[in-house]
């Protein structure tokens, strides 16, 4: 989201980067970020440390998530389900629709600019990596936690999370680099 409105005001206000976008704007967004990453952890590591585990503490899984940890609860863990998933799904849909906001302003800024320029170009080259990366990470990890539990199998769970946690930052650098037109040239070569 950071990421974002960085991209949103380099863009669409470029004169006001300096202001907008200072060290006490950037400290105060990294101090969010921090904030709720660390209330996330807490609520998961709560929640992991109150459940009465009844059939076992083994993992089928890479990571110790808490879908899988209150899988393995013999109390009712309704509740705290949906807590986890009111918290996650807030702050999931508010970055959301912040980036979504972001990148509306930032396609309708672009568009505005004529073509003859070839700002256009570079605008939509630098936003659209960061969107498909977003995209992927959002998509697969949105299918990971928010599936029906009808399909939810063991090894679906397990794919799921290695697809969410690997694939994403494996792809950022070619992602990232297909802005090179070396990079672009090599790979054209090898299909």
């Amino acid at each position: 989201t950071i990421m974002c409105y960085d991209r949103y005001v380099s863009i669409c206000k470029p004169l006001h980067y300096g202001t907008l976008l200072g060290s006490r704007a950037c400290a105060h967004m990294a101090a969010a970020a921090w904030a709720s990453g660390f209330l996330s952890a807490l609520l998961h590591t709560a929640n992991t440390f109150s459940l009465p585990l009844c059939h076992g503490n083994a993992l089928g899984q890479f990571f110790c998530e808490i879908p899988q940890i209150l899988k393995l609860s013999c109390s009712n863990s309704y509740l705290r389900e949906i807590g986890l998933l009111l918290v996650t799904g807030s702050l999931s849909l508010c970055c959301f629709v912040l980036i979504v906001f972001s990148y509306v302003q930032i396609f309708m800024a672009v568009l505005r600019i004529p073509s003859e320029q070839g700002r256009r170009h570079k605008a939509f080259s630098t936003c659209l990596p960061h969107l498909i990366v977003v995209s992927l990470f959002l998509s697969t990890g949105i299918f990971a936690y928010l599936k029906p539990p009808s399909i939810s199998s063991p090894s679906l769970d397990l794919s799921l999370s290695v697809l969410y946690s690997v694939v994403p930052p494996a792809l950022n650098p070619l992602i990232y680099s297909l802005r090179n037109q070396e990079l672009k040239a090599a790979l054209w070569t090898l299909m």
